[in-house]
């Protein structure tokens, strides 16, 4: 069965091609004009040349089914007109793959139909002429090119919702090996923001759409299924149908009334979903109350509990708290005649005219002002969020899977301090409320409090929590809110705040790496970037392929650069300069370096973040002899100087391997690990703890090898934070005192890493 559309021109898949007269008249503008009232006359005139024009690009070509291809931007205008929108969307709608198809030029648009219709255009246009490394990466490209546009102007998205929705439906004229792509693409994206926007008309029939031509067999078995018992049970809903008015009209309540079934792709989600047969799924048929004002929604309500009993925990509330596209709605699930489950949803006309048209309600609703002006802010703080997520993410697939989590209708609604409601996604955490709340309290996050009490960050929201952030001026996003946050805004930021931190200590460590190496060859310092030098800079970064100076810089601080070869390199081109090594320097540095190490060495105190990182496989700690590895985009890799990974890393890549050394002061404590062996027995692991604790020292993970039955002794694994070798050893002696320990030693080799989360 294929859905029909009454805004769509072309006829039906499986019917036989439409001959040339039918063709002409579905080609024709006249087709168009019927929808068109609403126009003013100049308006009117302007989509006629818009169709002028596009019918002009297009000629000679067709579409699959052999119709001439203008039909396709017809419907599309037609689907548009269906919501009412403007001249000019009007226009973008027929104009639409002019500027992919048929040559035409953003300026050529311009010149004719002025600069808000070519960016429509623009926005509507994919990306096809660009090269990319895969089709994900030209696709992601795409998207992140089309949700901008919407986020600047929402017609955008209406335009290419109503594009997609006569594609799918003239989907049986595509190669059957391209059903399959199409479908899911539109499934996985298109579906979900039409649902995000509001739009459930246009999300229905997506949905159904996509469904017939990815499962088609199931679609197919579930369709009969669903008339046969829809025949069954048609003398059933006419009963509650017609007990509903009665009982309406004895009140003295106005009401319109409609039947509504669940479509055939929700009944398939459900069954998958919760492992139903089709007989468990009872509420299939509902019922759809139009009343003329809210408080009438609640007397229905009251007057359908009366008549029939109410199904537990099937009552929800879309009025008081709307969902996070603007729906409004009072649903409930009451048992019926014969047993049968039936749903009912209760809304006003204005509320109606949102649910099925979502942001286009702002087009269609113009005689309410109040309900035009909050169908304007439907998805605004998402469409928003889009343009701040690319401020952070320049990568188009790291931005889609950012707006990716944000596709989901499942909402959380928390409450602030004073009383301001906020929606979030299902799972989100007290940090994507920091971030939804302002991107500075985000950053500044420290604590939080959930209905007055303390709770970790990581904290799921739950309904109806309140919800209080403590912020500090020296509080930053840690890397670990990565694990948990839900939200792609929340998690752009925190990624965005990483890199920058990430940049400027790389582009330090770079500076200090090269500027040592750059000594040990007998250059006293790094020529400065200024017209005596231009020449040699760029000699340089383009030996090395980077844009700049600071890139330079920041891959020698990750790795990815070794400082010893570019200060190799720039001592060549500056003698080419006249400027030769300082042989004082030169022998003095000699002298001083490290036997087995090719540059200067370099401080650490752990107040590094992002440029260093203390290796896991020997986690040392101050006191320790130690070397660094410049990583390939790692940074620096500090090693114990007798760990193995480190000896295995040198034999293969002796060059990126620099002195390092502690400094005197260090910053933190320093995690390293432990294996205590210990004979069984009761509370034996609490003594254990609290001769290290005793210590001072601080036990960051725990775990205990499984008991055998019969065995003897047994081996704990810890890892703790000290201050350094000197704390470490005290730690030791206090466990080699407790009666129970027979032996107690730090984890020096990498034959143990623990998994801590």
């Amino acid at each position: 069965m294929r859905t029909a559309s009454s805004t769509s021109a072309p006829s039906p898949v499986g019917e036989p091609k439409p001959q040339a007269a039918a063709n002409a008249a579905a080609a024709s503008f006249a087709a168009l004009t019927e929808k068109l009232s609403y126009l003013s006359p100049e308006g009117l005139e302007q989509v006629r040349k818009a169709y002028r024009y596009a019918d002009e690009a297009h000629l000679g070509q067709m579409r699959k089914s052999g119709e001439p291809y203008i039909t396709h931007p017809i419907a599309v205008a037609a689907q548009c007109a269906e919501w009412k929108l403007d001249t000019q969307a009007l226009c973008a709608a027929l104009l639409h793959d002019a500027m992919e198809d048929c040559g035409i030029t953003k300026t050529d648009l311009i010149e004719r139909f002025g600069i808000q219709v070519a960016e429509l255009v623009d926005g509507l246009t994919k990306l096809d002429k660009l090269e990319f490394n895969t089709r994900e990466e030209s696709q992601a490209e795409s998207f992140r090119k089309m949700l901008l546009a919407m986020a600047r102007d929402v017609r955008v998205i209406l335009v290419k919702l109503a594009d997609r929705s006569h594609n799918m439906r003239t989907m049986g004229d595509m190669p059957r090996n391209k059903w399959e792509r199409i479908s899911r693409e539109t499934l996985e994206i298109y579906v979900p923001i039409a649902h995000r926007l509001g739009l459930n008309q246009t999300y229905r029939e997506l949905q159904e759409l996509s469904f017939k031509y990815l499962l088609p067999w199931r679609y197919s078995v579930l369709n009969k299924a669903v008339q046969k018992s829809r025949q069954r049970r048609r003398d059933l809903m006419q009963r509650v149908q017609k007990e509903v008015e009665e009982t309406f009209a004895k009140a003295g309540l106005s009401v319109r009334i409609s039947g509504r079934e669940k479509t055939l792709y929700s009944i398939y989600k459900k069954m998958s979903d919760k492992n139903l047969s089709f007989a468990q799924v009872t509420d299939i048929y509902g019922f759809r109350l139009i009343l003329p004002q809210v408080v009438d929604c609640y007397t229905a309500l009251g007057l359908l509990h009366q008549l029939y009993k109410p199904v537990p925990g099937k009552f929800k509330d879309h009025i008081a708290i709307a969902k996070l596209n603007g729906y409004q709605s009072l649903h409930t699930t009451l048992v019926g005649p014969s047993g049968l489950n039936v749903e009912f949803q209760m809304r006003t006309e204005a509320m109606h005219l949102v649910a099925e048209s979502g942001v286009a309600a702002h087009w269609l609703y113009k005689a309410n002002e109040s309900a035009s002006d909050s169908s304007q802010q439907l998805g605004h703080k998402w469409l928003q969020s889009l343009l701040d997520i690319q401020d952070e993410t320049r990568d188009a697939t790291e931005f889609w899977d950012h707006v990716k989590v944000d596709l989901f209708p499942d909402a959380v609604y928390v409450f602030t301090p004073k009383s301001r409601i906020m929606a979030l996604p299902r799972g989100a955490t007290v940090v994507d409320f920091a971030y939804a709340v302002h991107s500075d309290v985000g950053d500044r996050t420290m604590a939080a409090k959930i209905n007055g009490a303390q709770v970790p960050l990581r904290t799921e929201l739950r309904n109806g929590d309140v919800v209080e952030v403590v912020t500090s001026t020296v509080a930053s996003p840690n890397p670990a809110w990565l694990g948990f946050v839900r939200t792609g805004r929340a998690r752009s930021k925190i990624r965005h705040h990483l890199k920058t931190l990430a940049q400027v200590e790389s582009k330090d460590l770079g500076l200090k790496l090269l500027t040592q190496a750059l000594r040990a060859e007998g250059i006293e310092q790094l020529p400065n970037l200024n017209d005596t030098h231009q020449s040699l800079w760029d000699k340089l970064l383009r030996f090395t392929g980077s844009k700049n100076q600071d890139e330079l810089l920041v891959d020698i601080g990750l790795g990815r650069r070794v400082a010893s070869i570019v200060a190799k390199r720039l001592v060549t081109l500056l003698s080419e300069l006249g400027q030769k090594p300082d042989a004082v320097l030169l022998s003095q540095e000699r002298f001083t370096a490290h036997e087995k190490v090719s540059q200067g060495s370099v401080t650490v105190d752990g107040s590094e973040n992002a440029s260093v990182q203390y290796a896991p496989c020997c986690r040392p700690v101050p006191g320790d002899a130690i070397v660094g590895y410049l990583g390939r985009g790692e940074g620096l890799v500090v090693h114990t100087a007798n760990c193995g990974v480190a000896q295995r890393l040198k034999h293969k890549d002796s060059e990126r391997f620099i002195a390092v050394e502690w400094s005197d002061e260090p910053t933190r404590n320093f995690e390293t690990a432990l294996v205590v062996t210990v004979s069984n027995g009761k509370g034996v692991l609490a003594r254990v703890a609290s001769a290290i604790t005793s210590a001072e020292a601080d036990i960051t993970w725990v775990n205990m090898a499984d008991e055998v039955s019969g065995q003897e002794a047994t081996d704990l694994r810890f890892v703790i934070a000290v201050r350094d070798a000197n704390h470490l050893d005290a730690v030791l002696r206090n466990l080699r005192r407790v009666p129970s320990v027979l032996q107690a030693q730090r984890v020096v080799s990498n034959s143990y890493t623990p998994e801590l989360g």
